[in-house]
């Protein structure tokens, strides 16, 4: 019996939940990174499969769930992508439901749970797909089929998370002692995406190893790989950043999490360089902080220290990079904004 439903397909009462995955071992968006979130042990052996290269379209991963009592007994993990960058086919997604088939038969299974295979982040159209997975499983009248349609995440205080608690480490810890300091002046909003990663870039040009790849982005300096950050500790030290996918924008507030900043302040409480340099940001953006503030400063300062540095020295091109950036910038950063942020930057020595 089959029945296409919505909501969350983590909180179905069936005896497996199907997974969609790629074949190189990333989950780090989306339904994925919501799984690995709630069924570690489940990573760690899809993990070991695509390092060994098991796991191809065609195939699919039966996981015993061994964190529960009761339902789901089975993650079955589905390949939808080859790469995690590219690009549902359809023709993955029907040879893996027939070894999906396969394996509900074969394993006695008498409910599941599917979700919109290879569409959302994969490209695929939910209704080319809906008809191949009826197609499937139209002979097995004996098993009820939760097929889930395409509808945005839940909020990230509803994903289900059993992760293990990360551990403390300088990098995390600067930055959620700047996000607690950033946070002091009393403002009643929380920290957007788009803040926090303007705060980890001043705080690595400060001289933190942060190890973030900042490359020039539509916002301003950006850092994709503080998205890994940010997902390690979601849930256990800050909320909001969810599945990765969802509602995130830049102005996706995050919040940090109860005792997280007196914990992080406590573990740094002895390195006075950290403290310098937390200092030094702090000092520098006073009067900085919201979001275009935010995006305004480390701008100016990426375009005198990255692209053209005669502008460390004349406010005048400052502006004219600025607004060459991209026609967001040119339209909304005026000259007289950008030469503040200059001036702010030059006399606080960061130029």
């Amino acid at each position: 019996m089959i029945e296409v439903t919505r909501g969350n397909l983590l909180e179905a009462d069936v005896e497996a939940i199907v997974n969609t995955v790629n074949t190189v071992g990333v989950m780090g968006k989306g339904i994925a990174l919501q799984f690995k979130k709630a069924f570690p042990d489940n990573f760690a052996a899809y993990k070991r499969a695509c390092d060994n290269y098991e796991l191809q379209p065609g195939i699919v991963l039966v996981v015993a769930n061994r964190e529960l009592t009761g339902n789901p007994r089975f993650i079955i993990n589905f390949p939808t992508k080859r790469h995690w960058r590219g690009k549902s086919r359809m023709e993955d997604v029907e040879s893996g439901l027939e070894a999906l088939k396969r394996e509900v038969r074969s394993r006695g299974i008498r409910s599941i749970a599917i979700p919109p295979l290879g569409c959302g982040n994969g490209g695929l159209r939910w209704s080319d797909v809906l008809p191949r997975i009826q197609s499937a499983f139209a002979d097995l009248q004996d098993v009820r089929v939760l097929v889930f349609e395409p509808t945005g995440a839940p909020a990230p205080r509803k994903m289900i998370d059993r992760t293990k608690r990360p551990k403390m480490t300088p990098g995390r810890a600067a930055v959620l002692c700047l996000m607690n300091r950033y946070l002091v002046p009393g403002y009643l909003y929380r920290l957007s995406m788009l803040e926090i990663q303007k705060l980890a870039y001043f705080l690595q040009v400060a001289g933190q190893d942060l190890r973030l790849n900042y490359q020039k982005h539509h916002y301003g300096p950006y850092a994709d790989n503080l998205r890994i950050v940010l997902e390690k500790i979601d849930g256990h030290f800050i909320e909001g950043y969810g599945d990765g996918v969802g509602t995130n924008s830049p102005q996706t507030p995050i919040t940090l999490l109860a005792d997280a900043a007196d914990e992080a302040e406590e573990f740094m409480r002895h390195d006075e360089d950290v403290q310098r340099r937390l200092t030094e940001v702090a000092d520098l953006i006073e009067g900085y902080e919201t979001p275009y503030g935010m995006e305004l400063l480390s701008s100016v300062h990426w375009v005198a220290t990255r692209e053209c540095p005669c502008a460390k020295e004349h406010p005048d091109l400052a502006v004219r990079e600025v607004h060459a950036w991209n026609p967001r910038k040119r339209d909304l950063m005026n000259g007289d904004h950008i030469r503040l942020a200059w001036q702010t930057l030059h006399d606080k020595n960061w130029l």
